[in-house]
């Protein structure tokens, strides 16, 4: 399969996209990763931390990365990053929130019909 032809369809590369195909790494090459994904985080370069850390699919740099982005207010943002961690404790609060948002637009709806 041309990955390259699959993904040119998606304009926002922060989408989500779900594939099955995990790049092949031996424990020692991802440890170096996630290490250098620490330094950049810690340098503030939280966008290459996330890269490296969404490769090596490290779920408490994600879990940080998506601290980061809900101190930012950007929550949603916040939300894929604890959904790919998993971090549910961190993630559930925000699904909540979002669906009091859409509750109230739908009973906001059915007043004005």
């Amino acid at each position: 399969m041309d990955y390259q032809k699959v993904f040119e369809r998606f304009e926002d590369p922060r989408g989500f996209i779900k594939t099955t195909a995990k790049p092949s790494m031996d424990g020692s090459t991802k440890a170096a990763l996630n290490r250098r994904g620490n330094a950049l985080y810690n340098a503030g370069d939280i966008e290459g931390a996330r890269r490296i850390f969404l490769t090596t699919g490290y779920s408490d740099g994600l879990s940080r990365v998506g601290d980061y982005y809900k101190s930012r207010g950007r929550p949603l943002d916040a939300l894929r990053m604890y959904w790919i961690a998993p971090d549910h404790t961190k993630a559930d609060p925000i699904i909540q929130q979002l669906s009091e948002i859409v509750r109230h637009f739908m009973n906001e709806g059915d007043l004005h019909e």
